[in-house]
């Protein structure tokens, strides 16, 4: 189990009690070889300053070196820094900020953020966004309202010393909350943490309740202490050594946020920053396959000079696809120069190009799931019972056609061949590439960085042995980052 330090430039003069942590000095925590030979770690560095050089700015430095989880991390201390980040997250936040604080009868106002909350209740919801963007322990927030809209202006590290008397009841009881998450049990000692990013309320979830238990369960087997964190745990990211996202991605989403931030903390990530852009666009991907040689259908970018071109090239009906489509929707079938005309107004509307290809009907897709270039499960997803694709979408809610899973021997060997191939073009993710087959010969359709994994159907050949699998893979590069487990 790791051991929780409170790290301040004079332990001497600390005098908040929080249950479940040691206290010391930022000089003991930088010089004392028990704490640079110290395995694993969670540092909360409550210097006063983060300046370049600084004690404080060592302490979360030299955690990182050490494998240590620091708060704040070194990229935050830099982000607090950008005038430009503040900014920005002034303009996304505008809405909550304005709400926040509209009975305010003054042009300045300051809150202060003891690990993402407020001592007033009513700022609850703009401490923790402030503190999702900026993982720091102790935040002051400056704001000026300016023409009847207030603006985030400056955000800086509260020393321990500058917090009210007032106020350290309330921040011990805070940080006791954050730092008594839930815990293993004792006789657990896990050698690392992984998230599991879920949205318990989405409809359409890579993974089912029973699979994400048995994730869990294989992760403990090989040390690795998994829990589920939700979109508002943005903040809690450094605390852990890797993430796993099971939750359905898109660029201009918050799972693409949690992947670039604990990429940027050093977290292992699946899915990575650059596997979401690339899976994400089938603009992208045409072109990838293209390029690269790999059989696809017909395909042709369309964009608003050359949409009349598109029934010439690839006949009718042909299929109309969104750049950033998922689940079958934002794929359309243009049956007639009416249908095409009228989808490619609306698609134009959202995207400058739009992929088109020749439709290829068949009574079932291939689906290879692929983990670091290697194959790992093989299905096939049948179309929705009177319907072209395997979803479809109805008033009582969406529609599948059933899925046979088999073994990787069983698959065609081709099929195989080109999902690794078109993976290994993606990165050294888990994905799920999509094929049709049509008189024996294999078109790539596309590759999913965030495949479906349920439990009965993509694990009904290798069992459990599909999520210890994936999670033997989180634990190899865990282990390859050179942090030793625990003896």
């Amino acid at each position: 189990m790791s051991r929780t330090l409170v790290v301040v430039e004079n332990h001497k003069r600390w005098n908040m009690h929080i249950p479940g942590t040691e206290v010391i000095g930022a000089r003991d925590y930088l010089t004392n070889p028990q704490y640079a030979e110290l395995k694993r770690a969670k540092v909360f560095n409550l210097c006063k300053t983060y300046r370049y050089q600084s004690l404080g700015y060592y302490v979360s430095l030299l955690a990182a070196a050490r494998g240590h989880r620091a708060l704040p991390s070194v990229n935050t201390i830099q982000d607090l820094r950008e005038v430009s980040l503040v900014k920005l997250t002034s303009q996304e936040l505008e809405g909550l900020i304005d709400r926040s604080l509209e009975s305010l009868k003054s042009e300045d106002f300051e809150l202060s953020i003891y690990f993402g909350r407020n001592i007033a209740a009513r700022y609850d919801r703009l401490s923790q966004s402030l503190f999702n963007h900026f993982p720091s322990p102790l935040l002051r927030a400056e704001f000026h309202k300016h023409k009847n809209h207030w603006r985030l202006t400056k955000l800086r590290p509260i020393a321990s010393s500058d917090i009210p008397d007032a106020h350290r009841e309330f921040v011990c009881s805070q940080a006791e909350s954050y730092f008594s998450r839930k815990k293993p049990a004792a006789s657990y000692r896990p050698r690392y943490d992984l998230a599991i990013l879920l949205d318990e309320e989405a409809q359409d979830s890579p993974s089912d309740g029973k699979a994400i238990t048995r994730f869990i369960a294989a992760a403990k087997e090989l040390g690795i202490d998994a829990q589920i964190i939700s979109k508002d745990d943005f903040g809690q990211l450094a605390e852990y050594d890797a993430l796993f996202i099971r939750v359905t991605t898109a660029v201009n989403h918050y799972t693409y946020r949690f992947a670039t931030r604990a990429e940027a903390e050093g977290l292992v990530v699946i899915d990575d920053p650059q596997s979401i852009i690339r899976c994400s666009n089938k603009v992208y991907l045409a072109d990838l396959f293209g390029r690269h040689g790999l059989p696809i259908p017909k395909t042709f970018i369309v964009h608003k000079d050359n949409r009349d071109q598109v029934a010439q090239v690839l006949g009718l009906p042909c299929v109309l696809k969104r750049p950033d489509s998922a689940f079958s929707m934002g794929v359309v079938r243009a049956t007639t120069a009416e249908d095409l005309h009228r989808v490619l107004d609306e698609f134009l509307e959202d995207s400058d190009l739009v992929v088109a290809q020749s439709f290829v009907p068949t009574g079932y897709d291939w689906r290879i799931g692929v983990l670091d270039g290697k194959p790992l499960y093989a299905c096939k997803y049948h179309m929705a019972q009177g319907h072209w694709q395997i979803r479809k979408t109805g008033e009582s809610g969406p529609r599948y056609g059933k899925v046979e899973t088999m073994p990787i021997g069983a698959a065609p060997p081709r099929a195989i061949e080109l999902a690794v191939k078109a993976s290994r073009l993606i990165g050294r993710g888990l994905y799920g590439v999509d094929l049709k087959e049509v008189d024996g010969q294999f078109l790539i359709i596309e590759v999913n960085d965030n495949p479906n994994i349920d439990a009965g159907v993509e694990d009904a050949v290798l069992k459990e042995d599909l999520y210890r699998e994936i999670m033997r893979a989180f634990y190899e590069r865990l282990e390859d980052r050179g942090k030793s487990p625990i003896p």
